[in-house]
């Protein structure tokens, strides 16, 4: 507990900063939800004729004038891209941050093993994962409730949801990685972040392409898909759990065997 409570001192600061960024943006789309509302028509019927575009985003299968539609998109991307890049950036950093700042040494003289360390390092990120989708599901329901429309418990509960594990399974593959280097690896942890969204997008273009859903958390995570079919892909989930635990595998027997620099 000491360690996992040093870790969130730790990281408190890149949490509240994440949180507030995106809970602030999540808050500004609803607000101005009301005013866009009698647009919305005429944005749907535009983004109907903009052909792959429509398709890449999952545009064609949402109205955008009923609120689930709107924040599927709007608000949907802002977490999607948010939470996703947050989580790899804490996923990434635990296990090198120790080299790379040189304070490895003085952890390793606690009375840990190096499998405790993984553990309470890993707990950690996952803590400051559920803090972040609570605190931003609480806010986009007070927000929705402000500007006097009905909340969709059921779709706004499924998108959150959708979205936390994406954000846990990436960080768990990044938890895996971050066992391999002792520079850091921001770069690398945005990157893959990034890497999967875009095969996301790739497989929304076309049928041939659909496998990469099975490959990328975002496939699981796509509103548009979610609300279209008033569940999440329990295969998908699936498939992402199993990338998940191999990263956490690989964190354990990586780290428990490596020189520490």
């Amino acid at each position: 507990m000491t360690l996992i409570r040093h870790e969130l001192r730790r990281g408190w600061k890149t949490l509240l900063i994440w949180t507030g960024a995106i809970g602030m943006f999540l808050v500004i789309c609803l607000i101005l939800f009301p005013e866009m509302k009698g647009q919305m028509d005429s944005f749907s019927s535009m983004f109907a004729s903009m052909g792959s575009f429509t398709k890449a985003f999952g545009m064609d299968k949402l109205n955008f004038g009923t609120l689930t539609g709107y924040y599927a998109i709007e608000c949907g991307n802002v977490l999607g891209i948010g939470g996703a890049l947050f989580a790899a950036l804490i996923g990434i950093a635990a296990l090198a941050r120790e080299e790379k700042d040189g304070t490895a040494e003085l952890l390793l003289t606690h009375p840990l093993s190096r499998a405790e360390i993984v553990t309470d390092k890993l707990a950690a990120v996952l803590i400051q994962i559920v803090l972040l989708n609570a605190a931003v599901f609480l806010m986009s329901i007070g927000s929705a409730a402000a500007i006097g429309e009905e909340i969709p418990w059921k779709e706004m509960f499924l998108l959150h949801l959708a979205f936390f594990l994406m954000q846990i399974e990436l960080a768990c593959i990044c938890f895996g990685i971050s066992a391999f280097l002792w520079k850091g690896g921001m770069g690398i942890g945005l990157g893959l972040a990034i890497a999967l969204y875009f095969m996301n997008i790739i497989a929304n273009l076309t049928e041939k392409a659909d496998f990469l859903k099975y490959l990328t958390p975002f496939g699981y995570a796509d509103g548009a898909e979610i609300l279209s079919a008033g569940s999440l892909h329990a295969d998908r989930i699936l498939a992402g759990a199993a990338f998940a635990a191999c990263g956490i595998a690989l964190a354990y027997r990586k780290y428990c065997t490596k020189d520490i620099r």
